[in-house]
């Protein structure tokens, strides 16, 4: 049986606020059964009150607008869970980015500041398997991820092994407008086929002041500091990209162990 009830009513029964439902109905997201028309004042079918909970809860957990409309239009269980699953997962990596940014300041407050060794080396231009994305500064780990996992499976397929540590380029652009261009890389020294983003190229080689950095990319902004501080005092910086080198594998999930050589163009060393 209908039963309708006033929006005060229903906001009690699912815990969203009156302003929240309005906005809802204007999103098309959750349209009263009636709506009077003389006063316009809204009425809901209780059967409503399980949908209402639903969208409380995925917004709750920061789902945007547009995908929630897509779990409650889904045609079928599977299109509906996989779009439940994709939030999730990118829940999951907005959650580990926060734990990385809480432990890097914990490790900023507590330990004393100690700087580097540097390193000036000609590093040599590299035949690489790269996937090339317009990338910000909030994406850089997920697309990271990603990018090297594809190009691992690549490498895999073709019954091959890394010829080298994998990479990345960093343009200037990225640390200064938070988006760019980013390229992710592999050295391979065997036939590879393009496929998917993974492309062959030509890593160029470039003269760099090397610092290494260890553990979690959250704090990797002290080694760029105390990197960027030494090309400065000796007035040696070119333009052109940092590169990092991931001497463990950047899908490594246990951050700790995460060891990276970051690369600072300079003048000519040797």
């Amino acid at each position: 049986m209908t039963v309708l009830v006033p929006i005060g009513d229903f906001s009690r029964m699912t815990h969203l606020s009156v302003k929240a439902l309005r906005f809802y109905h204007d999103q098309g997201l959750l349209e009263p059964a009636r709506i009077d028309p003389s006063s316009g004042y809204r009425f809901y079918d209780t059967g409503q009150v399980p949908v209402a909970q639903v969208i409380r809860r995925f917004r709750d957990l920061d789902m945007p607008l547009d995908q929630v409309r897509a779990v409650l239009t889904a045609p079928d269980v599977e299109t509906r869970t996989k779009e439940i699953i994709a939030h999730l997962t990118a829940m999951e990596s907005k959650l580990a980015e926060l734990q990385m940014s809480v432990s890097s300041l914990r490790a900023l407050l507590e330990t004393p500041a100690v700087r580097p060794e540097v390193e000036f080396r000609s590093i040599p231009a590299t035949r690489a398997l790269a996937v090339r994305g317009m990338v910000t500064v909030q994406q850089a780990w997920a697309w990271g991820t990603d990018a090297f996992g594809e190009i691992y499976g690549r490498i895999e397929q073709a019954g091959l092994t890394p010829a080298g540590p994998g990479g990345a380029l960093f343009p200037a652009g990225f640390f200064e407008l938070q988006e760019a261009e980013l390229t992710a890389f592999v050295p391979v020294d065997g036939p590879v086929a393009d496929g998917g983003r993974a492309t062959v190229t030509v890593i160029p080689g470039v003269e760099a002041a090397v610092m290494l950095h260890c553990g979690s990319p959250a704090d990797s902004d002290q080694t760029y500091g105390a990197l960027g501080t030494i090309v400065a005092e000796r007035a040696i910086g070119i333009e052109g990209p940092i590169r990092e080198y991931f001497l463990v594998p950047f899908t490594e999930p246990d951050l700790s162990r995460h060891r990276t050589e970051i690369c600072w163009p300079v003048f000519q060393t040797a």
